[in-house]
């Protein structure tokens, strides 16, 4: 990907959301977690740091530079 700045707003804005997203369920998970007791309130939490860290990665390969002769 080019440094065309629109798609990378474009991307940071998908990226923002997505981490977003990432957060509230994480801190939704660790309440069920730790004041219900819910045991698979934890898998929750690790899907959503998993999904908030993807993100990112996608995020910052997208601002490689294209290889040459692809």
């Amino acid at each position: 990907m080019s440094l065309d700045i629109a798609r990378v707003k474009r991307r940071r804005s998908v990226m923002l959301g997505i981490n977003g997203l990432a957060v509230l369920g994480a801190l939704a998970a660790a309440v069920g977690y730790f004041a219900y007791a819910q045991s698979w309130a934890l898998l929750v939490f690790v899907a959503a740091l998993l999904a908030g860290f993807g993100a990112q990665i996608w995020f910052i390969a997208g601002l490689r530079k294209p290889r040459k002769g692809a």
